[in-house]
């Protein structure tokens, strides 16, 4: 019997942001891996599969389950968040099977990452070329992102900000502030969603000179817009460049 392993994005939250594709890959499994609670945004599909879940920073046993699963003949999906290739499993999962040398049947099922949850909350803060970084200093040393965010600072990318700041990271948000004041109007446009498409969902906009004064923690994405973003009404809007008006 041959086994599958899927790596399913399962988007920002509620049920109905998960893809037709990724629905259909979770009801055509025999088992489901997952970080807990990950697993319970979609307990109504896994009822009659087999669970394999645990909890955070145990990404590396789960992935190893997962592929000893697919081996064994199971079919197996393997879920994250947002988008499984976006600061998801879909990496680690790849690297141990590079590592091991492993044939396993193999696909990456897209989803709707938390950029692009929260950008639609906001308006049209990505209409143009952006950034995504995270704050998480955990698997990335802090110098190697006080580098990327210098970069798209000088490179006016509207920015999106995942893992901004949580009980024990508390400055790296003030510190990423700070760099991109250097780029970057006090009075920029940015972006504050809370639990996108979840239970608790808060939008909030504000400017890169009072967004500290706001609630942000593990949950949140930050947008900050570029030197052309502006704020009309209750969205963000970034031009693409057409001549919108002026024909």
């Amino acid at each position: 019997m041959l086994g599958k392993l899927s790596i399913v994005g399962i988007g920002p939250g509620y049920k109905e942001h998960i893809t037709a594709r990724a629905k259909k890959a979770i009801e055509e499994s025999s088992v489901v891996v997952g970080y807990r609670s990950y697993i319970k945004l979609i307990e109504e599909l896994v009822d009659d599969k087999k669970v394999f879940s645990s909890e955070m920073r145990q990404e590396i046993e789960r992935a190893e389950k997962a592929l000893s699963l697919a081996q064994e003949g199971e079919k197996v999906v393997m879920v994250s968040s947002g988008d499984a290739g976006v600061y998801g499993m879909a990496s680690p999962v790849l690297e141990l099977m590079a590592e091991k040398k492993l044939d396993v049947d193999f696909e990456v099922v897209p989803g709707v990452t938390s950029a692009l949850a929260a950008s639609a909350l906001l308006g049209a803060p990505l209409g143009n070329d952006f950034a995504v970084i995270s704050l998480s200093d955990l698997l990335t040393p802090w110098e190697v992102i006080e580098k990327r965010l210098h970069a798209a600072g000088a490179g006016d990318f509207v920015i999106a900000i995942y893992n901004p700041k949580s009980m024990k990271r508390v400055r790296q948000i003030a510190l990423a502030r700070e760099i991109l004041l250097k780029y970057r109007d006090a009075e920029t446009p940015v972006g504050i969603v809370a639990d996108a498409c979840r239970n608790g969902e808060k939008v909030e906009i504000t400017t890169l000179k009072e967004m500290l004064h706001k609630e942000i923690d593990m949950l949140t994405t930050v947008v900050i817009g570029n030197s052309h973003s502006y704020i009309y009404q209750k969205w963000i809007i970034t031009p693409r460049g057409y001549r919108v008006g002026k024909r």
